[in-house]
């Protein structure tokens, strides 16, 4: 039997975190002052009251509220959280007129809290330099996860913060590296934020001024794929720029966790996992096949072409495998199978407590081990073979979870790729759009490709795809157990 919600404590928290964008919205007014758009100012004041009237409204109705956060108070608080955040997030672009229409700005905003990095906008360099550093904020803030941000900075009351955790990020394996949530909380943030300063520190020193150099790290680091530049990183037309983008692209795709080891000198922890081998071979394998089919053979002496291609294959792969989107060519131009192997690519995503999208490979590398011991099992009916990962073996009850969360993962892709081709959408768009926004990763094919924006996305499709965006977000369960009558009953 449910227990009744705790209403109070929901409104308690969202106020909490409401309040806290408010702080945040401060960042792009110093930016607008740095760069004289005073004019700009006025919009971000206009939000930031919103912001602390509901937050504050929240906080103060829920101020005697129980400590005691269930299973379905997590899923509503997380669920509402991204919802919040987003259409706060959007009235700076809807009020300053950079996105007057309402479902566009909508869409941006939530492209940018989910890291998706699909954008609306044709026109991204004429924008104001505070709008732009809205756009990669919202990028950073949503990287690691609203929660955990939230879990970070202020003190959770109770063991709820565990609950939050697990709502907002579905993890196939279980890791605790602290006693309390908001202990492990303040490690992934440090790691987060300590990446993201190397990552701007190191864009610079490649050639970059210093608010592209900022606002690509909150990108990069958060595998979003915003940019200051319609053409993304292509723009800068620098090998430097794009091998320390290709590296903080990888970083940003590892287990968190293990970079706290690496901290630690735990070396031994390090070698034992098994999803950054893994990780590591799908991601060099895939960029070596990538580079391969689209090699110009007949001038395979011109060194520089050679390694231009291999560069632009690497970066793709790990653009596509880590969720971030950026792009340094128009791979459209490509031929098919690479396509395939991309798309292949965003749907599986990097590592668990990563900023990536995807299944990820945790899953992955489970369900195949899974797989290839019951074909072995067809031949040697009465062997066991325990399905082994990190040097642990994985319960039966783990195992279906798994098997259940990645066929429900591909069905919402081919779903939603039939439903978004009836709205008028072509094949290409169609499935490319579902697996860019359930990956969160923000590069498409076709008419949705890196030459291209979703300006032109039918409006009922653009609802559709931010409904997508948070469901994959959110990893599935979170959002569509909303949906089911028995989350509803006591």
């Amino acid at each position: 039997m449910n227990k009744d919600l705790n209403i109070k404590l929901i409104l308690k928290v969202l106020g909490g975190l409401l309040l806290i964008e408010a702080i945040l919205l401060l960042t792009p007014i110093v930016v607008a002052l740095i760069y004289g758009e005073g004019e700009m100012i006025r919009f971000y004041l206009i939000t930031i009251g919103v912001a602390l009237i509901l937050g504050g409204a929240g906080v103060f109705v829920g101020r005697d509220a129980d400590a005691d956060i269930g299973k379905r108070d997590g899923a509503i608080i997380v669920t509402a959280t991204w919802l919040l955040y987003t259409l706060v997030g959007s009235l700076p672009f809807a009020l300053s007129g950079c996105i007057p229409n309402f479902t566009d700005a909508f869409f941006e905003s939530l492209s940018g809290f989910t890291t998706t990095g699909n954008t609306i906008l044709d026109n991204i360099e004429s924008l104001p330099f505070n709008i732009l550093f809205w756009r990669s904020m919202t990028h950073w803030i949503g990287g690691l996860g609203i929660i955990v941000i939230f879990l970070a900075i202020l003190p959770m009351i109770g063991g709820g913060g565990f609950q939050l955790f697990n709502a907002e990020t579905t993890t196939p394996l279980k890791e605790k590296i602290a006693p309390k949530m908001n202990e492990m909380a303040k490690i992934l943030f440090f790691v987060y934020l300590t990446i993201t300063i190397l990552c701007g520190f190191s864009l610079f020193a490649a050639g970059m001024n210093v608010f592209d150099s900022i606002n690509h790290a909150l990108s990069i680091v958060s595998t979003g794929g915003f940019s200051t530049k319609q053409t993304s990183i292509a723009y800068f037309q620098s090998p430097a720029i794009e091998y320390v983008t290709i590296l903080f692209m990888f970083f940003s795709g590892v287990n968190f966790i293990l970079f706290y080891f690496l901290i630690k000198l735990q070396f031994l922890k390090i070698k034992r996992n098994d999803e950054l081998k893994y990780y590591v071979i799908v991601l060099l394998v895939s960029a070596v096949i990538i580079f391969l089919s689209h090699l110009d053979y007949s001038n395979t002496k011109d060194f520089k072409g050679v390694e231009q291609s291999f560069r632009s294959s690497l970066f793709i792969v790990t653009s596509c495998i880590t969720s971030t989107g950026l792009a340094t060519e128009d791979y459209t131009l490509w031929n098919s199978f690479t396509w395939v192997v991309m798309l292949v690519l965003m749907i599986s995503g990097a590592s668990t407590y990563s900023t990536s999208g995807g299944i990820k490979i945790a899953r992955l590398v489970i369900l195949s081990k899974f797989c290839y011991y019951e074909f072995k099992k067809l031949v040697h009916p009465n062997a066991i073979l325990p399905v082994k990962f990190n040097g642990q073996m994985i319960k039966d009850d783990v195992m279906m979870r798994i098997l259940a969360y990645s066929m429900i993962y591909i069905f919402i892709i081919v779903v939603g790729s039939f439903f978004l081709s009836l709205t008028g959408l072509g094949f290409q768009e169609s499935l490319s759009g579902m697996i860019s926004c359930m990956s969160d990763v923000g590069l498409g094919l076709g008419q949705l490709g890196p030459s291209h924006s979703f300006a032109d996305v039918p409006v009922l499709s653009k609802w559709f795809l931010a409904f997508v965006m948070i469901v994959g977000r959110l990893e599935i369960y979170s959002v569509l157990l909303l949906f089911t009558p028995v989350f509803w009953r006591k």
